[in-house]
């Protein structure tokens, strides 16, 4: 779809300093040319998955063309057996599960024997100046300066599944790294410790390319943040495949199109997205969102969701492609009680489906039919799962008509899934990785192995009570206008009791403008029909919001106009924190 904004696959922002070094600088030797000339300490502290061996020959080559000689301490050589840490983290509440952990609590210490103390003085018989320390927990050991060299989390993903990456602590002679470990152990470690160590970073690294990276100090850093926190933001999208994808994202946004398909987009979803800092066609340093919301989470959050939600930001905005695919497993979320217990997520991952492209041809799976036998249903999914049986899922999901613009509510324990040939904006809480599938079509993944569903799981969380015509009269809402100006109003389009936030939908006529606030609360936003936006706040930023793409309101924007740009009517998409 083409319009008056065009869609921007790398929305990317201005570090803002008062420093000569608030830019970011391209390559090693500029980032080198700002450590001090006396004898230092330098840590470097970073995800597992980094190419460790890379920063060290770039680095190396660039202090000895600064005529400074260095000897390198490798902090991984310090972790604990790779044994003791499995037994360290082992799940108490999921031994042996194939798929899930429950969220790791220890800190990056914690998995070390020792920590070194580096001698900070220089050796003049060895002609040594500097001294770099490097690896996952740098930053607990004794420095002078503190540099992060990071990859973005998508690079982790990848070099797992392709048998190339590493999981924190890991030997190379230890097997391979698994997804399980990266999502539920490794991430949640190392986000904790990244934050905890941000206001002290001298200098962030983008090691994307790890020959020539960009680089930003860190006091620039910490204002970029500061400024992101006042006005509208974007995050960077990325779209993954999947078995069940589509084309939609490849062929009407560009995306990936030499990926086999566009399953997943990410437009916002904190733990794995990032904000591009620099200029948009010069060098630019990734940073990720969750960072960037741990510098300033009363700004952006609001105070109320604070102290709700601390740091993490709760609400996601993704796509679901399915176009030219197939449907997706029919599974359901971990209810709050089961979530806290078992997975240690603090809140659960409450959904709604946003139908931004079906058809009455289309369909989407919602709760159960009335009269389902639970006893047959789940002895039909445990012999799929177990005997490679099919069986039809629709003798006990409900379906519906996949109706453009239409909302599903989705609490946690619904069973759901999108059919083929939609594209689903999926509003939701921030917990993603909790799909717990009842049936996936006896699929099978790139290596031929038939996908992994989840039967116990669940089963154990199934709501009984989504089922029959109580499904349609609460899940399936009409929608109600909440107010209106001249040329605009606000629909609800669903909520819930026992969900935390709610989904509305602003409808701006050609040439109006919608007046809002963020009222001390977040807005997410995103354009689902007509030919963009302008977000204007009454601080004088103004930022433009293409269809399809996803924006950040922070709390601290206050009142703020939302302008439909070009000859049609837009409709937006709007999200916040209602409980």
């Amino acid at each position: 779809m083409t319009g008056t904004v065009a869609y921007e696959a790398n929305p990317a922002y201005p570090p803002l300093g008062d420093a000569p070094g608030a830019t970011v600088l391209r390559g090693w030797p500029h980032a080198v040319a700002t450590l001090p000339s006396a004898p230092f300490v330098l840590a470097i502290d970073g995800p597992a998955i980094l190419d460790w061996s890379a920063l060290v020959t770039g680095i190396t080559k660039a202090l000895s063309g600064a005529g400074t000689s260095a000897e390198w301490l490798d902090l991984r050589a310090h972790f604990a057996p790779w044994e003791k840490i499995v037994a360290a983290t082992e799940s108490a509440a999921l031994p042996e599960d194939p798929d899930f952990a429950t969220l790791a609590t220890h800190e990056l210490g914690d998995l070390f024997e020792e920590l070194p103390e580096p001698d900070p003085t220089a050796d003049p018989t060895a002609g040594r100046s500097a001294l770099v320390v490097f690896g996952p927990g740098a930053a607990l050991v004794h420095h002078d300066v503190l540099w992060y060299a990071d990859l973005p989390k998508r690079h982790a993903e990848a070099a797992v599944v392709d048998g190339t990456g590493r999981n924190l602590g890991q030997t190379d002679d230890a097997g391979a790294g698994t997804t399980k470990r990266l999502f539920y152990i490794d991430w949640p470690i190392l986000d904790r410790h990244r934050d905890a160590i941000a206001g002290r970073i001298d200098r962030w690294i983008d090691t994307r390319d790890s020959a020539n990276p960009s680089s930003l100090d860190g006091e620039t850093l910490r204002r970029t943040a500061a400024a992101l926190a006042t006005r509208p933001f974007r995050t960077r999208p990325t779209f993954n495949t999947s078995s069940w994808g589509g084309h939609w994202a490849q062929q009407e946004l560009g995306h990936n199109p030499e990926a086999r398909n566009t399953a997943l987009g990410y437009e916002l979803i904190a733990p794995e997205s990032g904000v591009l800092i620099g200029q948009a066609t010069g060098a630019q340093v990734e940073l990720p969102f969750q960072l960037v919301v741990s510098q300033r989470p009363v700004e952006i959050l609001g105070e109320r969701v604070h102290a709700q939600f601390g740091t993490s930001f709760p609400i996601r905005f993704d796509y679901l492609d399915t176009v030219g695919g197939g449907n997706l497993s029919v599974h359901c979320h971990p209810q709050s009680d089961y979530m806290r217990r078992v997975f240690g997520w603090p809140y659960t991952q409450h959904e709604t489906y946003y139908i931004l492209l079906g058809g009455e041809d289309r369909q989407v799976f919602l709760g159960l039919k009335d009269g389902t036998d639970l006893e047959v249903f789940h002895h039909r999914a445990r012999t799929a799962d177990d005997h490679g049986v099919p069986f039809d899922i629709e003798e006990y999901v409900q379906t519906f008509p996949a109706t453009p613009h239409q909302l599903f509510l989705i609490p946690a324990g619904t069973p759901h899934g999108s059919g083929e040939g939609n594209v689903v904006l999926e509003v939701s809480a921030t917990p993603y990785l909790y799909s717990l599938r009842f049936y996936d079509w006896l699929r099978r993944d790139e290596k031929e192995r038939q996908r992994p569903v989840h039967v116990r799981h669940a089963f154990a969380n199934l709501d009984r009570r989504r089922r029959g015509p109580a499904v349609r009269e609460q899940l399936v809402q009409q929608p109600r206008v909440l107010r209106s100006g001249t040329g605009w109003h606000e629909e609800l389009l669903g909520s819930s009791p026992e969900m935390f936030f709610e989904v509305r939908r602003l409808v701006v006529e050609a040439g109006r403008a919608a007046q809002d606030d963020t009222d001390g609360r977040f807005h997410v936003l995103n354009v689902v029909e007509g030919n963009g936006v302008a977000v204007e706040t009454a601080s004088g930023h103004r930022h433009d919001l293409a269809y399809a793409e996803t924006m950040v309101v922070p709390a601290s924007v206050g009142p703020y106009l939302v302008r439909a740009l070009g000859p049609d009517r837009a409709r937006i998409v709007k999200s916040l924190v209602t409980s």
